[in-house]
Formats: structure tokens, sequence, C-alpha cells
């Protein structure tokens, strides 16, 4: 009987120490969750997105980090490397030349140089950073050089119905102009084509401002599919970069001619992601979404942290395919969970971007460029394009005449101003 009291006694203290232990593994994390629901703020500014600097406001996001990251759709089935090597292909930069002395060179080396079969042409408007394209004298192939005096182009009654000004800088306008570059890139190669007596298989086309840190893949290039970044869709579909064969891409890069056709349908107040958007599926072009390995790099400033419809500015150090979200050379604000929290944050369907696993890293946009940007792009970009972008800080007026000389003998169609024109900024 002792022996039987012993025991229950026993299995009765067993019993309340398991008890207490169990109860202060509930008590622990339940206290923490108290304490940072008590000590998280919220700052809200005038727009009503946060802007305070507390992040401890991110950390209910890295739940749903792990499990929510954006899917693309089946991925198709891409076109075999070594037909893909000796098919025809157009790559068409449009854009504005801003900080095309740390982009440009990307652009050559990871696009132009890996395809090298691959026409290059250039449609732009001519600015005081116009001079910055005489980096292209390198390229493998040079097809047609466009480069412009931009004029106003009518908002008619049909344009102010599909489009809306809200978040584009410059309104209405600035989206007829871009929407007018993209499309110049098909009006040149189908000129291109015609005088060549040839149809080409694949388009790519850019933006010139994007930085590239690795090779355009392969496996984009997809037959039937029109492939374009993940991420950054706000509303619609990121249109920052676009590959596909020759049909897909016609009705991509018809970006003027297809808003009467928007209208038609009925749609209207879409910005530049959403239009193209509803293009495609107008013309029931397939799509295809993609991470990819550029940014976008940007002098706009953006508020810090992000708030739900906020843009993230990344750093040019990420070491994830970026699919041509905003970026700087920067220092880094948050990175590893903190940026997957942060990035986790952004409303899905807006600026919401791909974190790579945590490679992704944040710097705060709201300003100008911090001092020390170029050492910074430099240890980033590597020697290579650190001399580039070197040589054209350096650049005198007759190198740069004599380098656009050197790219007019080598295009096959050259619809510029003079050298001299060009290079007038640099006096």
């Amino acid at each position: 009987m002792k022996n039987i009291e012993k025991l229950l006694s026993q299995i009765t203290k067993r019993f309340f120490d398991l008890k207490w232990r169990f109860l202060l593994l509930l008590i622990v994390p339940i206290s923490l969750l108290l304490f940072l629901s008590i000590t998280t703020t919220r700052v809200v500014g005038n727009s009503g997105m946060f802007t305070g600097y507390n992040p401890l406001h991110y950390l209910k996001n890295l739940k749903s980090f792990s499990v929510n990251q954006n899917r693309s759709p089946n991925s198709g089935t891409p076109f075999p490397t070594t037909e893909l090597n000796q098919s025809r292909m157009a790559v068409c930069l449009v854009g504005g030349a801003r900080r095309f002395e740390l982009t440009g060179p990307s652009i050559v080396e990871k696009i132009l140089e890996e395809y090298p079969n691959a026409d290059l042409f250039l449609n732009s408007p001519l600015d005081s950073n116009s001079y910055k394209f005489s980096l292209l004298k390198t390229a493998p192939k040079i097809a047609s050089i466009r480069i412009f005096k931009p004029v106003d182009i009518p908002e008619n009654e049909s344009a102010v119905r599909v489009l809306t000004a809200s978040n584009s800088p410059n309104g209405i306008q600035g989206l007829l102009q871009y929407f007018n570059l993209v499309e110049g890139c098909l009006t040149m190669i189908k000129s291109y084509q015609q005088q060549n007596n040839f149809t080409y298989n694949w388009i790519v086309r850019t933006r010139v401002d994007g930085y590239w840190s690795t090779r355009l893949r392969p496996n984009l290039f997809i037959p039937g599919q029109y492939v374009v970044p993940s991420g950054s869709s706000y509303g619609g579909l990121n249109d920052r970069f676009g590959v596909g064969d020759f049909n897909t891409s016609v009705t991509a890069l018809s970006r003027l001619s297809m808003i009467p056709d928007l209208d038609s349908a009925g749609l209207t107040e879409l910005n530049s992601e959403s239009a193209f958007q509803a293009q495609l599926r107008l013309r029931n072009v397939s799509y295809l979404t993609k991470r990819m390995p550029f940014c976008v790099v940007s002098d706009r400033t953006y508020d810090f942290p992000p708030g739900r419809f906020g843009v993230p500015v990344a750093t040019l150090s990420s070491t994830g395919p970026l699919s041509g979200v905003k970026c700087r050379p920067c220092s880094t604000r948050f990175s590893g969970r903190w940026s997957a929290a942060v990035v986790n944050g952004l409303d899905r369907q807006w600026s919401w971007t791909e974190t790579g696993k945590g490679t992704l890293q944040l710097c705060d946009g709201h300003g100008g460029w911090e001092d020390g940007w170029e050492e910074l792009f430099d240890g980033v970009a590597g020697k290579k394009l650190a001399v580039e972008r070197k040589r054209v800080t350096a650049l005198s007026f007759n190198e740069c005449v004599a380098d656009f000389e050197y790219m007019k003998r080598r295009s096959a169609v050259w619809d510029a101003p003079p050298a001299t024109e060009l290079c007038q900024p640099v006096l």
C-alpha cells in the first residue's frame, strides 16, 4: 500500500510540473505579442500612408511571407537555346537617357552581347542626356537609331476617357508620350523588316533606365506567350520589359493605336499597366509573368518606409532578380526578414514585388541620392561597368562626336540630329 501511495504521489508531482511548464510555454509568447501590440505605433501622414520609421509595424507580415509569394502561370515551353541563338531577334530600347551611364553598359553586356545575333533599335526623345547614348557604339549589331525632338501628342476624347492622369508624373500626356515611344519601336522594326525582306522571330523591348544584374535568360523566350516581369503590376501588368515572338509583340507594342479599341470596349480610367493588360486580353494574347534580373534606376523620391500603396526602392546590391522594381545605388536600410515584412505589407495588386527569399534590400528613397553613391555603384557593378561610368563622366566634346560618328557608320538606319548637336551638353 505504501508503495502505491508513493507512486501516486510521484505521478501527481510530475503532472503539476508538466502543467506549469506548459503554462509557461503559453505565457511567454502571449506576453511578447501583448508587448508588441502596445509598443508598436502606426504613424499616418496627410496622404493616409504609413510614414513612421518603426520596423515593428511590419512583424505581422512575416507570417504570411513564406506562403503568399506571387506565382506565375504555367511557364509553357521555352524555345530551344540552340535555335534561339540562330533566330532573328530585335532588341528595342525606349526612354530618355537620364542615367544611361549606369544602365547602358549593363544592357550591352547582359542582353546585346548575350545575343550577338540581335539587332539593336533605339527610340528616344532628345534631351540634355542624349550624349550618353554614345555608349552604344560597342553593341554587336546596330539596326536603327532614332533620337527625335519630342512634341505634344493630341489628347483626344478617346484618350481622355480611357486613360487616367493619376500617378502619372506628366498626366495623360506622359502616358501618351510613353505609348508613342513603345509603339515607335514596332514602327521602326516593321520598316526595317520591309527594307530587308524578312520577319523577326523575337522582339525584346526594354527601357533604357533598366540596370541588368545578370543576363537575359533563354527560358524567357516562349512561343505564343508574351513574357513580362512579375510584381510591380499597379492594377494590371508590369510593362517595364517584355519579350515575345513577332505576333504577340505586335499587340504588346501597339500601345497608342490600341486606345480606340479600349475605348470601344468601354474601358475607362486606366493607367499604363492596366491599359497594357487590357490590350493583351482584348486581342486574346497569352502572357506570363516571370522574375527577371533588372531594376529601374530612378531619381524620383518615394515615402519611406512605403505604405500599402507605396513604392519600394531597392538597393542596386540586392542579389535577387528584382523584376523591374525601382532602385538606386544606396545604403541598405532594410534587409532579410525586415525587407520581406515591408514588401509583404504592400498591396499585392499594386507595388508588391518578389523578395527573392530574403535577397531583396531596401533603401530610403524619400530624398536625393546619398553622397558617395558613385563608389557604391562601382562596388556593385564591377570594374568593367565602373570604367564605362567614369568614361562618360569625363567625356570630351570631340570624343563624344567621334563616338556618334562611329555609331552612325555602323547603323543601317540613322534618324538623329548631327553628332555636334547630340554632344552639345558636353561642352
